[in-house]
């Protein structure tokens, strides 16, 4: 019986193909477009994801500033208001589980005939660690190196790609600041930054040895902020409060006086990012999905059509024994038949558009198993729920009066 039906459906749509197609297209467009934006919303979330990783967990930054002094306020970062000493103090506390003071600024860092400009990082060991940095090549300057000032550099890749192409780095001489550094390691590639910025534009100094050889320091053992590593996601709130405590308590900072430093939750700022490309991919999909409607719509606009051209054809089925519910989903089948082909079609261009973006607009874009399930169940339903009223106004047709029908 079903499989008579199937193929009295199949034969219906056969009979008016470019009319069937039409009708198909809608599902086609709007599959095509649920599967393709809900790919751009999921990619970008992945990017954001990959960013926060690359960052690392559980972060704190503390800033520098702001100061007033002689009724001038100095913005935060600018004033000289935290030491390496501050970030030893840090390290102690219990929540805490890494520290490291950074002291950052521009450099020529040159090597024969070429020179690339970069970002400098005083920094000490443990920000490998705290920063969630790999070394690929060589190894990490260590706790030593700082204490004695060495001139040694550890490169990031877009450094090591400016000057030193395809060649290892590691052992050769670099100058920075007119100052001979020997290169001991480079840095395993992390992208982009939340914010767009190359995180692999930098290379790493001993925390000393920039404050005395390459930047200078009118303020001993200054450094523009700190950053920290907090145990656990739990332990961050009272992190924190330890932290300014501590900070104020070092700084001799009365109850009246305000804080000389800013302490950022880096952790919860990222979090607040992923959320909110994961709402905007949401948004993308629901936005798509208004394509689905139309495309339902088109199939009950088509259906009722075919429904009143057979008006006949279902006075004689009716008359020779035909019940309401073989009517009904005589019709309804012919409904379904037009969305799942259509949305398999549309499965497919919208997978194909998505590699295409990905090959050649370089737009991140990820499709999912979930996106393409979603979309085609999705199209089955609008089909079946707008071919359903034509489905049902053939089934409640008299025969009499359809068999008069002209």
């Amino acid at each position: 019986m079903i499989s008579a039906m199937v193929s009295e459906a199949w034969r219906a749509m056969s009979a008016n193909r470019m009319r069937a197609f039409l009708t198909m297209l809608g599902m086609m467009i709007g599959v095509a477009a649920v599967i393709m934006m809900l790919a751009v919303g999921r990619g970008t979330q992945y990017a954001v994801e990959q960013s926060i990783a690359a960052m690392g967990s559980n972060l704190f930054i503390v800033l520098a500033g702001s100061q007033t002094t002689t009724g001038v306020r100095i913005g935060t970062g600018n004033a000289p208001t935290l030491v390496a000493a501050d970030a030893d103090a840090i390290a102690e506390l219990p929540e805490v589980a890494g520290v490291a003071p950074i002291s950052p600024g521009s450099a020529q860092v040159v090597y024969g005939s070429n020179n690339w400009g970069t970002i400098a990082t005083g920094t000490t060991a443990s920000y490998i660690d705290v920063g969630n940095w790999k070394v690929e090549e060589g190894e990490m300057f260590s706790d030593a190196d700082v204490r004695s000032a060495s001139r040694v550099v550890v490169l990031g890749q877009t450094v090591v790609k400016n000057l030193f192409g395809d060649e290892s780095p590691v052992g050769k001489t670099v100058r920075i600041s007119q100052s001979p550094f020997t290169v001991i390691g480079t840095l395993a590639s992390k992208g982009q930054s939340l914010d767009g910025r190359d995180q692999d534009d930098t290379v790493f100094i001993p925390l000393v040895t920039a404050q005395r050889k390459v930047f200078g320091n009118n303020f001993r053992g200054a450094v523009r902020f700190i950053m920290v590593k907090a145990t656990s996601a739990q332990a961050m709130p009272a992190a924190e409060e330890a932290m300014t405590s501590l900070l104020r308590q070092r700084h001799r900072l009365t109850d009246r006086r305000p804080d000389d430093f800013t302490i950022r939750n880096l952790t919860a700022a990222a979090n607040t990012a992923a959320a909110t490309t994961k709402a905007m991919s949401l948004m993308l999909g629901a936005i798509a999905s208004v394509s689905l409607l139309v495309g339902g719509i088109g199939i009950m606009n088509i259906m009722l059509v075919s429904v009143t051209e057979r008006t006949r054809e279902i006075g004689i089925r009716i008359a020779i024994g035909a019940r309401e519910r073989d009517i009904r989903l005589q019709f309804l089948l012919e409904a379904i038949f037009l969305s799942l082909i259509g949305s398999v079609v549309g499965v497919a261009m919208g997978v194909g558009a998505a590699a295409i973006a990905n090959a050649v607009a370089n737009l991140t874009v990820v499709v999912t198993v979930g996106s393409i399930l979603l979309a085609f169940f999705v199209a089955a339903a609008v089909g079946i729920f707008f071919g359903y009223y034509p489905a049902n106004k053939a089934a409640q047709l008299k025969p009499i009066d359809a068999l008069r029908y002209q």
